[in-house]
């Protein structure tokens, strides 16, 4: 039995990648499963006959979120840039990234499912972005969630901190569609639709697709970093919220 936080394999004759996230329940994105999930990429985006990629969960919930312990001070720059490397390697793959999402899909979980093409959901999922609640913001899904369902839908979720569930998100433009088995239902997707494609030619249909939102959201995402780590971490409330978090006591906000 493997000890990796995510299982991967190649199936449908070598068309079809297969990432699952492999330490339920929580399925914490931390250091490890980025670095997996990068490597996994690396070794397979390159073969000429991958079409796909599906992204899923095991156990009841997608992701809880990135590790909150990796969040604070000493660590958090090289958190966030080993985090929105792999985002950025997500949003260039060269073929068409499907994610299945179940149970709670949060934070650093949803920023990760954020950087795929279409998103499969259950009805009765959670997603949201509660970052704001420990003061600190999302800096990948600020620039990818108004990509997806613009600026003002995404502020909501960005400055309340609040989940929605699968219908709600398939509503306002989040995910795709929605299934009570959204794995199969990605893989039925890839079945019917990308299965019989030319693979060579559906890459050059992912490029045409993303150039000018790829460019975009990696200028942003520079930016959003900086602010992030240069003046949101110099501030009070951001350290005592994260800190509050680990401790399991409610924080003390000084507004600075």
């Amino acid at each position: 039995m493997s000890d990796s936080p995510l299982k991967v394999w190649v199936e449908k004759e070598g068309r079809l990648l297969r990432l699952r996230l492999a330490r339920p329940k929580a399925n914490i994105v931390d250091a490890e499963m980025i670095a997996a999930l990068s490597s996994a990429l690396d070794k397979h985006s390159g073969s000429c006959t991958l079409t796909a990629v599906i992204l899923d969960a095991e156990g009841p919930h997608f992701s809880f979120g990135a590790s909150v312990e990796e969040h604070m001070p000493d660590q958090c720059a090289d958190m966030l840039k080993s985090l929105h490397a792999l985002i950025v390697q997500m949003l260039e793959c060269p073929v068409p990234i499907l994610v299945a999402i179940q149970g709670q899909c949060l934070g650093g979980g949803l920023e990760v499912a954020l950087a795929g093409n279409l998103l499969f959901a259950h009805p009765e999922a959670s997603l949201g972005q509660p970052e704001i609640k420990l003061a600190v913001f999302a800096p990948a899904a600020s620039c990818l969630l108004p990509e997806r369902i613009g600026r003002y839908q995404a502020e909501d979720l960005l400055f309340s901190g609040r989940s929605i569930d699968g219908n709600e998100a398939h509503r306002i433009g989040l995910v795709n569609a929605l299934s009570d088995d959204p794995s199969a239902a990605a893989v039925a997707y890839f079945d019917q639709h990308l299965a019989t494609s030319s693979a060579s030619s559906l890459r050059f249909a992912v490029q045409a697709a993303s150039f000018d939102a790829v460019a975009r959201i990696k200028d942003k995402l520079t930016r959003v970093e900086a602010l992030y780590l240069q003046e949101l971490m110099a501030t009070h409330d951001a350290v005592e919220g994260l800190q509050a978090f680990v401790d399991k006591r409610a924080a003390n906000w000084e507004h600075q």
